[in-house]
């Protein structure tokens, strides 16, 4: 049995370094168990976690489980839906897990999920995306679906600015706009709500950095940078330009973006090659452009092949990592159409929960989705169930684990305890290969054998 939310147990904590996390034997991981169906799913994820460790590491680790309260069971011991306690026992103890848990209603708290985020500033929303054999798809090439999401967690208008339509507040705002902005294209202000949108640079920065970086520890090929800044030039266009600023200051000796590769691969196709020439065929609608527009393009060019012919030339920019960006609408068409185009996703809050439960149906649904919130800076982190509480199901021992199983993998490759992370995610992947799966997969495959939620844990267990 797990300790109560109010003794810690016996064990070591997580601390971090220089960016290096430094993970004891036992050490002690909160978490909470999440609410409806998030009760059978964390013991039957305790058991896949403890039995993996044991089985990896001979007994020699052991993480010492730490219960802390959320959602409706703190509200119903503490009258509160986030105890200060919880926050307190992922401040100290750096890495958590949790299941899904329900958004209070009634005013108070948003979201608790987006109340924990922003708390604790876990400014990476981390979403891979993989199809594992066998999961029914509803497309005709999930293998091809195999991406990293770095979901940017704490702006955009998940930041929570917005005003209700017809307040004294939101009329405050739309006067402030209209009277000292000149702000002219509110087309019904008398009735508009009204909301903020903020992207800095900061934010930006981090986020993006975290994702090259992953990208180049993991031998990923290329980091897309997902936008829409055609419309939101000086928000989601910033973002954009922010990022690729990032990887050609930050990352210079190890990245190419995709206009730099264009302009070397050019002059390797045509060591002749005039600048102009070149701009042209970067820019296929060089020869209308302005003159000021024509020279900041050739410039472009010369300065690429000044700085970067010696380092990145003659096809060595080929092993680099390729950064590039698309538009979000194209984005969400292309995961679909092209999946195999894009690798490690860098892009903003509502894209990223756009997108990645938009892949998520694509390998199988969010059932099967992990998730993890990190600031690679302090350390903190906690993993998640990607799904909501689907409370008609609770205590039926009846509902998939594998989102919280998935982001115990997360969490165990975070902490470097890589052959439990493995351990798990192949004896989930066997499992599944054998038809041998809860019912949401069952109906779905034919020749299945339906299990419980407790039932696929050992199963889980059986193979690893």
């Amino acid at each position: 049995m797990s300790p109560s939310a109010s003794t810690p147990p016996k064990g070591g904590r997580i601390t971090i370094q220089d960016g290096v996390l430094n993970v004891p034997d036992n050490p002690v991981i909160p978490f909470i168990e999440g609410d409806g169906t998030g009760r059978d799913i964390w013991r039957a994820s305790e058991r896949v976690f403890d039995a993996a460790v044991e089985k990896a590491y001979g007994g020699k680790r052991k993480v010492s489980w730490f219960e802390v309260l959320a959602g409706e069971k703190a509200f119903n011991a503490t009258n509160s839906w986030l105890p200060e306690e919880t926050l307190a026992a992922f401040r100290d103890y750096l890495v958590g897990i949790k299941g899904p848990l329900t958004t209070p209603v009634g005013g108070g708290i948003r979201s608790l999920n987006v109340a924990l985020r922003q708390q604790l500033d876990l400014y990476v929303c981390l979403r891979p995306v993989k199809w594992y054999e066998g999961v029914p798809s509803p497309v005709k090439k999930p293998g091809d679906v195999d991406m990293v999401i770095f979901r940017e967690n704490t702006e955009d208008i998940y930041a929570g600015i917005e005003y209700l339509s017809e307040s004294d507040d939101a009329k405050k705002l739309i006067g402030f706009l209209q009277n000292e902005m000149g702000v002219k294209n509110i087309r019904f202000p008398d009735t508009s709500g009204i909301g903020i949108k903020p992207i800095s640079r900061e934010g930006t920065e981090r986020l993006v950095r975290a994702a090259i970086q992953y990208a180049l520890d993991n031998g990923r090929k290329s980091v897309t940078l997902v936008h829409k800044g055609n419309i939101m030039k000086f928000t989601e266009g910033a973002f954009r330009d922010w990022g690729y600023a990032v990887a050609a200051r930050d990352f210079r000796a190890e990245t190419i973006s995709e206009r730099e590769s264009w302009i070397l691969g050019n002059r390797e196709a045509n060591a002749d090659v005039s600048v102009v020439d070149n701009a042209r065929a970067v820019e296929p609608g060089y020869d209308l452009m302005t003159e000021v527009r024509q020279k900041e393009v050739t410039d472009e060019v010369d300065q690429t092949l000044k700085a970067l012919w010696d380092s990145h030339g003659d096809g060595k920019w080929k092993s680099k990592l390729l950064i590039k960006d698309a538009i979000a609408d194209i984005a969400l068409q292309q995961v679909l159409t092209r999946a195999k185009s894009f690798d490690v996703i860098a892009t903003m809050n509502l894209n990223g929960d756009y997108l990645s439960d938009a892949l998520a149906a694509q390998i199988g649904g969010i059932g099967i989705a992990p998730g993890g919130n990190i600031n690679y800076v302090t350390g903190h982190a906690i993993f998640e169930a990607t799904h909501g509480t689907a409370p008609k199901y609770a205590d039926q021992d009846k509902v998939n684990p594998g989102s919280v199983i998935l982001s115990g993998v997360l969490m165990f490759q975070y902490m470097k305890w890589n052959e439990a992370a493995t351990l798990i995610e192949s004896s989930l992947e066997k499992t599944i290969a054998q038809k041998r799966v809860t019912y949401d997969f069952e109906r779905l495959m034919e020749g299945s054998t339906k299990l419980k939620t407790s039932e696929f844990a050992s199963a889980m267990i059986e193979n690893m």
